[in-house]
């Protein structure tokens, strides 16, 4: 392996992670704002739930890469789409990564919140109330902050899966990390040095990644944690020990 090949293409390298780094990033802030409403209608009886669980199954249930091919190439098909306004973002090729990630990730965004949102303890909400609150504003101000807590580990789960899933990107002719990695092995006719280097620069955002979120965990679910120098209580003869 030449090592002097990824060495002297580093800036190829820094565009891919540029161009990974910010289709991941806006895949995953445009999913929560389309999985937010989603989460909180499945949790509340509203007609438009068979049309979000549609949408939540049929993007949980086909692959990322066909979802990507049928915006790209299946919508540029018909004649009505080249000839709308929609077709001036439909053409390129970087607006049909993001459509498709953005509504990919929503999905299993909207899932995951959906069941934090459900599993919040009845005591928080009957807090709310006597407290006065109104149920938007326990939604607003108890809910979901709770429930985002809680997703903490799941929404950690999700970025890094949208930024393995970004390769796909790279088949739709975008400069990501993969497709930096596969014009270097074009370019010198090599097999190994391009995705290998692709594969450390994965791994080095991953590891980045899982090391935010534990941090992030660990100050927010802290309470969830039992300290080990918690105070025990004494026996009381006849009465089971509370640990």
């Amino acid at each position: 392996m030449n090592i002097a090949l990824p060495l002297k293409h580093w800036d190829l390298f820094a565009w891919g992670v540029l161009t990974t780094l910010e289709l991941t990033a806006l895949a995953l802030v445009v999913g929560f704002l389309i999985s937010l409403p989603c989460a909180l209608s499945l949790n509340r009886a509203s007609k438009l739930n068979p049309l979000i669980q549609g949408y939540v199954y049929l993007f949980r249930g086909t692959p990322l890469l066909v979802q990507t091919y049928i915006i790209y190439y299946g919508l540029a098909q018909f004649d009505f789409i080249r000839d709308s306004w929609s077709w001036v973002i439909l053409k390129e090729a970087w607006w049909c990564a993001l459509i498709a990630f953005s509504l990919n990730s929503g999905a299993y965004q909207a899932e995951i919140l959906r069941g934090a949102i459900q599993t919040t303890p009845r005591g928080e909400i009957e807090g709310g109330k006597a407290l006065g609150l109104s149920m938007r504003q326990i939604t607003w101000l108890c809910v979901l902050p709770s429930s985002l807590r809680r997703a903490l580990p799941q929404y950690g789960n999700e970025v890094v899966f949208m930024l393995h899933g970004s390769v796909v990107a790279s088949v739709i002719t975008i400069q990501d990390i993969l497709g930096a990695g596969r014009t270097l092995n074009g370019k010198y006719y090599v097999a190994y040095e391009g995705f290998l280097t692709a594969a450390v620069l994965y791994m080095t955002i991953t590891f980045i990644l899982v090391r935010i979120f534990r941090q992030v965990e660990k100050h927010y679910l802290r309470h969830l944690v039992r300290s080990p120098d918690a105070v025990k209580v004494p026996a009381v003869p006849g009465l089971p020990q509370v640990t």
